[in-house]
């Protein structure tokens, strides 16, 4: 109990960002919230926070300490929530918030079939590429791609994705197949304009590198520049979750694999809640099994 104890108080202190704000949360004083931090550091030999009259700040072993106890207080809420509810159904609103061109092509589908599955669930789906507010938005889950900068909200890794240099088979056989990044100086890139450009990682070193690319055409809507490299115009670098499909049945080919990016991840974000609900626990569930499937980008 006293461990369980110290990793509530260190991750309220680390989300709420003060020793007072959690000992007000759990109503005792930030002396108790302070010796629970304290003994959990003496315990794992290991300083997590940096505190100072005015600031608090997490070390990188905080950090990632952190994500591990949100998982973990998280699975233990699930179990508390699986075991009470027993045989009870799913049913309420479930406000869901996803990017538009993900959401479209990979949430929505599976909204369907969870509706199918949980007939007393009401579900409003929001597409938008802003970055929406959750509590005050009234957001039970948003799905986001990529680095996560809100340590306030508790997340669920869903799978991961890729980012690829695309182009079709005609593009390549008229111009050619770029065999290194620097070769895509000579040719026509479909870019989203002023962006940071395109990114490799070196297949010997493992370093990344950002590589800036120009053509004739450029968009910043990503399915337009989709569009364009199944027409033939230029190569395109796109996400695996857009051209799976065109993959897999030969419209597109990619190219330097070598040199792909690290994958980035697919989580579910929601605020922190002692117990999730189950509407929202078996939607996640749902999300989590299709992306983790390799082959289910082949086929979307």
């Amino acid at each position: 109990m006293d461990r369980l104890k110290q990793i509530e108080a260190f991750a309220s202190v680390a989300t709420r960002g003060s020793l007072s704000a959690a000992a007000r949360a759990e109503g005792v004083t930030p002396a108790i919230i302070g010796r629970r931090i304290d003994a959990l550091e003496a315990r794992l030999g290991a300083r997590l926070l940096l505190r100072t009259t005015r600031k608090l700040t997490l070390t990188f072993e905080g950090q990632a300490f952190l994500e591990d106890c949100q998982k973990l207080l998280n699975d233990l809420a699930n179990a508390e929530a699986a075991v009470s509810l027993g045989g009870l159904k799913a049913s309420g609103y479930l406000k869901v918030s996803a990017p538009a061109g993900f959401g479209r092509q990979h949430v929505a589908p599976l909204v369907g079939d969870f509706m199918q599955a949980n007939p007393e669930v009401r579900v409003n789906l929001n597409l938008s590429d802003r970055l929406v507010d959750l509590i005050n938005e009234n957001i039970d889950c948003a799905i986001r791609i990529g680095e996560l900068t809100d340590s306030s909200l508790i997340s669920v890794r869903l799978g991961e994705m890729r980012r690829m240099v695309v182009a079709s088979p005609a593009y390549l056989v008229e111009h050619g197949v770029p065999r290194v990044p620097g070769d895509l100086a000579k040719h026509n890139c479909l870019s989203l304009g002023q962006q940071r450009g395109w990114v490799f990682r070196h297949p010997e070193t493992g370093g990344a590198d950002t590589i800036k690319v120009g053509g004739v055409f450029e968009c910043n809507d990503g399915a337009v520049l989709h569009e364009w490299a199944l027409a033939g115009r230029g190569l395109a670098w796109r996400s695996l979750w857009e051209v799976g499909r065109d993959l897999k049945e030969g419209r597109l080919t990619s190219v330097l694999d070598a040199w792909q990016a690290p994958p980035m991840g697919i989580y579910a974000v929601f605020p922190q809640r002692r117990h999730l609900p189950l509407r929202v626990r078996l939607f996640i569930d749902l999300l989590k099994e299709n992306y983790g499937r390799p082959s289910y980008w082949e086929l979307r």
